[in-house]
C-alpha cells in the first residue's frame, strides 16, 4: 500500500514539473503595456532630455509634498535636490538657447557723423523665423524717422535679416520683401497682412529711384513682384493696389507677350526684371512664379 502511494506521489510531482504556465489575454496585454511604457520613457529620455528632467523634478516635488511621514530634514533635503535639479535644467536650457543666439541689428543714418551706424542688441531666441518680424506700418508715419525710413537719395544700407528700411518716394513708402520668395498671391497676402499693398509705379522717376534702391542692396539681378495684373481682362493691366489702369509703362522689349507654358499657364502678373542688362524693366510672368516683391504704404 505504501508503495502505491509512493508511485502516485512521484507521478503527481512529475506532472507538476511538466505543467507550463498559462497566460490569459489580460496578462499579455499588461506585459505589452509595460513594454510600451518602458520604450516610450527611453525615447523620451534620449530625444527630449530636458523635458524628461523637468518631469522627474515635478514628480519628486509632488512625492515630497504628498508624503505623510518623514522628518523635516528629509523633506528639506528632497526639496534642495529638486531645486538643484531645476537649476541644472535651467542652465541646460540657457545653453541650448545660446545655440540659436543672434543679434538684432538696426541700421540708421547718423546725421552728426554722416555715415551708417549700427546698434547691436544681443538676444536669445529660437530658430530664425521663416518670415521677418512684422513691420509696424499701421501707425501714422507722416514723419519719416531715420531709424526705419530712407529719404530719396539717402545713404545706401546693407540689408540684414532683422531690419529693412522703408524707402520714401514722395507720398509713398516702399518696402522690399527679400526675406523669402513668394508667388504673386502670397506676396499680396503678406503685404496686406502688414497693412500694405503690392507696389504700383506711376512715373519713370519713381521707377528709376525704386530701381536704384534695389540695386543699392545688391539685388538688381533679381525679380520683384508689383501689384500689376491683367487677370480681369487679357492685355488690360491695372494696379491691384489702387484699382487704376496702368498709364505709365516701362516694359522690356516684346513684353507683355502672355507666353503660354506647357502646363497651360499664362503670364498675367507684372514683375520687375533686368532681363537684358538694361535695368529693372517690366515683364509679365506666371502668377505662380515665386520671387521677391515690393510692398508700398
Amino acid at each position: 500500500m505504501e508503495a502505491s502511494w509512493t508511485v502516485v506521489a512521484v507521478l503527481v510531482l512529475a506532472c507538476a514539473l511538466n505543467v507550463q504556465p498559462k497566460h490569459d489575454a489580460g496578462d499579455i496585454a499588461k506585459e505589452n503595456l509595460k513594454t510600451q511604457q518602458i520604450l516610450a520613457q527611453y525615447l523620451q529620455r534620449r530625444l527630449f532630455p530636458q523635458y524628461y528632467l523637468q518631469q522627474q523634478i515635478k514628480a519628486t516635488l509632488e512625492a515630497a509634498a504628498g508624503a505623510a511621514s518623514g522628518t523635516a530634514s528629509g523633506t528639506a533635503s528632497t526639496s534642495s535636490s529638486a531645486a538643484q535639479g531645476a537649476q541644472g535644467a535651467q542652465a541646460a536650457d540657457d545653453e541650448a538657447l545660446q545655440t540659436f543666439e543672434s543679434e538684432q541689428v538696426a541700421y540708421f543714418n547718423d546725421p552728426d557723423e554722416g555715415e551708417v551706424t549700427s546698434t547691436r542688441t544681443p538676444r536669445k531666441q529660437g530658430p530664425p523665423p521663416t518670415s521677418p518680424p512684422p513691420i509696424n506700418v499701421l501707425d501714422p508715419i507722416d514723419e519719416c524717422s531715420s531709424a526705419n525710413c530712407l529719404e530719396e537719395g539717402g545713404a545706401s544700407l546693407l540689408p540684414n535679416r532683422w531690419t529693412m528700411p522703408l524707402l520714401r518716394l514722395g507720398e509713398k513708402r516702399f518696402y522690399l520683401g527679400i526675406f523669402f520668395k513668394a508667388n504673386w498671391y502670397r506676396a499680396t497676402q503678406y503685404c496686406r497682412y502688414h497693412g500694405m499693398h503690392l507696389a504700383s509705379i506711376s512715373s519713370q522717376e519713381e521707377n528709376d529711384k525704386l530701381e536704384k534702391h534695389i540695386r543699392d542692396y545688391g539685388l538688381g539681378h533679381e525679380h520683384f513682384w508689383t501689384s500689376g495684373t491683367d487677370q480681369a481682362e487679357e492685355g488690360t493691366f491695372f494696379w491691384m493696389a489702387t484699382g487704376r489702369p496702368i498709364t505709365f509703362t516701362n516694359w522690356n522689349t516684346g513684353e507683355p507677350n502672355n507666353f503660354r507654358y506647357e502646363n497651360g499657364e499664362e503670364e498675367h502678373c507684372l514683375e520687375l526684371w533686368n532681363r537684358d542688362g538694361k535695368g529693372l524693366k517690366w515683364n509679365d510672368s506666371p502668377c505662380s512664379f515665386e520671387t521677391y516683391f515690393v510692398c508700398e504704404v
